[in-house]
């Protein structure tokens, strides 16, 4: 965790860096909704398709989901924590969702796409990217094709739920920040440090995205006992919005785009269908939870992990609930994943 990065990985993450602030740029000229996410994930996903190679280091990526977590922390107040209790409900909703998603994907990719059996489960879990090609080297199967429609899946949607919540009405002009006086110095470096060890007590219990999660913990205890008051300066989150957007797009890096058209219809169906099913069960749980619509499709969108948690936070979402979805959604699909490939390893 925050290994330094080489000199050659350094200058990579500055040149994408600086491509994902132009898409960003780009993004804010035509309106894009979450310019700052969705600008940078198109233009950097386009060059990357192009041949060029982009990337972002692993300590910058740490150090950006550090501050994210600081930064959505900040949003937790008494009223989000007592929400806490009406949640078991979107959990049980959430696993059906998960399992009819799995079920109806693979069947579309082996009657669609031909993919075979074993590589459609792979490709229809929505989620767990890096549990998913553990697996796939173990079974030997065709990682490129799962790689590809995954990555699809990912960046579609990182395109799709701003896209949808703008047309539900929400401002996400704010970026995730709430409003509030500036952290000072000081408290910032106090949350970096308890930050770095709670992360570091998440990874050794294999919680995913350790560095996020413990830093929204926290971040959030610091402020619903007013130990932290304040929230971070907007230019932190906006250049870690940014980065974000890099990281999604660079998944496309070494992928040519005669790759990209051959398997990313599998993804694009997947997508479709799993994010119908994702707003199908998240109408009833808002209207039970009371939430809105959008807040509780962000929290049930088969994207990736940090990335729904923090378009959740500019959506204005309960941080903590959004958070707990979507690692409930991981630690629902290491269980649901390896027994689904099982069965049609043995069909």
């Amino acid at each position: 965790m925050l290994t330094p990065p080489t000199l050659p990985a350094l200058g990579l993450s500055l040149v994408s860096l600086a491509v994902g602030a132009a898409g960003a740029a780009l993004g804010y000229l035509v309106h894009l909704p979450l310019y700052m996410l969705t600008g940078p994930a198109v233009l950097v996903s386009v060059l990357s398709l192009l041949g060029m190679r982009l990337g972002i280091a692993p300590l910058l990526r740490d150090i950006a989901f550090l501050f994210i977590g600081i930064g959505i922390g900040a949003g937790v107040n008494a009223e989000a924590a007592a929400a806490m209790l009406r949640w078991p409900l979107a959990f049980v909703a959430l696993a059906v969702m998960l399992v009819i998603a799995m079920i109806l994907c693979r069947v579309l990719l082996v009657k669609g796409f031909g993919f075979d059996r074993l590589s459609a489960v792979l490709a229809s879990a929505p989620g767990h990217l890096s549990f998913v090609i553990a697996l796939g080297e173990t079974y030997g199967v065709n990682l490129t094709r799962v790689t590809v429609a995954q990555s699809v899946r990912v960046l579609l949607l990182t395109l799709t739920v701003p896209a949808l919540a703008a047309l539900m009405g929400l401002d996400m002009s704010q970026g995730m920040a709430p409003s509030g006086d500036i952290l000072g110095v000081g408290y910032i470096a106090v949350l970096v440090v308890l930050s770095l060890i709670t992360g570091w007590v998440l990874e050794r219990l294999r919680v995913p995205a350790p560095l996020l999660i413990g830093a929204m913990l926290v971040s959030s205890i610091g402020h619903l006992s007013d130990l932290s008051p304040g929230v971070l300066e907007p230019k932190i989150t906006l250049a870690c919005l940014v980065l974000m957007g890099t990281l999604i797009g660079s998944r496309f890096s070494g992928t040519s785009p005669m790759t990209l058209f051959r398997y990313a219809g599998g993804g694009v169906a997947i997508t479709a269908l799993t994010t119908v099913l994702a707003i199908g069960f998240a109408v009833p749980v808002s209207m039970f939870l009371d939430m809105p619509l959008p807040h509780v499709l962000v929290a049930f969108a088969p994207g990736g992990l940090e990335t729904m948690i923090v378009m959740g936070a500019v959506l204005g979402a309960n941080p903590g609930f959004v958070a707990a979805c979507h690692v409930g959604r991981l630690v629902i699909l290491s269980i649901l994943i390896p027994v689904m490939a099982s069965r049609a390893r043995g069909s």
